[in-house]
């Protein structure tokens, strides 16, 4: 049923019941992992948080750490995975990503880091609104 799982996660403590749902997931349905932390290039988040060509490759290099731990993770449990850092808009990257590989399932948390959501509104909502694929969004109290 879920061939392909894409976790998409921005590493913090609040996307931690989001990881260990997808691989429950994975686990459940024998299915390959994809990984995924997307460096926002929007312009709207970069001139909220003033972004420079240094801070970029810091968060490529903190993505390659998120993705390559959640991999291990996957490979934990018995699974294959994969992890890839993307550059752009969130949920348009996340969406691309998910068309491209074949994902049955994305999932993601309710809320991330980004205290600008407030005003653009919630990346989930926006992955869920554009997806043909099935999006699971959990929240931080799952277990």
């Amino acid at each position: 049923m879920y061939e392909n799982v894409l976790i998409a996660t921005d590493g913090s403590d609040k996307s931690e019941p989001c990881v260990n749902h997808g691989l429950e997931v994975g686990e459940a349905f024998d299915s390959h992992i994809h990984a995924q932390y997307v460096v926002e290039t929007e312009a709207t988040y970069i001139l909220s948080v003033g972004l420079g060509d240094d801070q970029l490759s810091e968060y490529r290099e903190y993505g390659e750490e998120t993705v390559s731990a959640v991999a291990d993770r996957a490979a934990a449990r018995g699974l294959d995975a994969t992890g890839v850092v993307s550059t752009g808009a969130i949920a348009e990257e996340i969406v691309e990503y998910a068309e491209a590989n074949d994902i049955d399932l994305i999932v993601m948390g309710r809320q991330g880091r980004g205290a600008i959501e407030k005003y653009l509104g919630s990346t989930a909502e926006k992955v869920a609104r554009m997806a043909d694929t099935p999006v699971t969004i959990v929240g931080r109290g799952s277990k």
